[in-house]
């Protein structure tokens, strides 16, 4: 069995706006929403989320990967993304032994005039590789699956600084008068707390 594993940093400043970023980042829809296509999202539970990312495609293999998410936050602020279940529709070529793991973390730290957001995302594959792959050597698989998956993780990244931003901003817009729901946290298990 081969392991494919990677992991992607972002730092990034918010200017401060009339309602805090930690207030938006209690909305784990919008943050969701921030790192994909609306479209490709649909929302299970209020904390569970089915994305269907864009086909990919592997070297001579293409395959379209649904993974359901759960995303939480802590009582302290820090926004939690974990992959609970996937699907990976067009790869009927890969055997059942494959298994996604997408861990990330989101933390807001609040300055004078602006919000600086500091994250951590890691994605792990492992799958016992098909023919003819596997005829690869395993230093050419290894760098290619693990610039497969970082190119995945740059995707992520790169949507979320754009779209993060402008959705806070439009969000603030559309509560002008600062009413914004209760914190909910919800720990990895699924219990809810208020």
């Amino acid at each position: 069995m081969s392991q494919f594993q990677v992991s992607q940093t972002l730092k990034m400043t918010v200017p401060n706006e009339v309602i805090s970023l930690e207030q938006y980042l209690r909305q784990p829809q919008r943050l969701v929403q921030a790192i994909t296509d609306p479209s490709r999202m649909e929302q299970l539970t209020p904390f569970r989320f089915r994305l269907k990312l864009r086909p990919l495609q592997f070297m001579s293999f293409k395959f379209e990967p649904i993974v359901d998410l759960q995303v939480w936050r802590e009582a302290e602020g820090t926004v939690h993304l974990r992959s609970l279940d996937y699907e990976l529709r067009g790869a009927e070529f890969l055997p059942q032994s494959f298994h996604l793991e997408l861990d990330g973390k989101l933390s807001s730290y609040s300055l004078l005039k602006t919000t600086e957001l500091r994250g951590k995302a890691d994605l792990k594959v492992k799958v016992d590789v098909p023919p003819p792959l596997n005829l690869l050597p395993k230093a050419v698989l290894e760098k290619s699956g693990n610039a497969f998956l970082n190119g995945i993780l740059l995707t992520i990244r790169y949507r979320l600084e754009r779209q993060l931003v402008d959705d806070y901003r439009r969000w603030v817009k559309a509560n002008p008068a600062g009413v914004t729901s209760s914190p909910i946290t919800i720990s990895p298990e699924g219990s809810l707390a208020s």
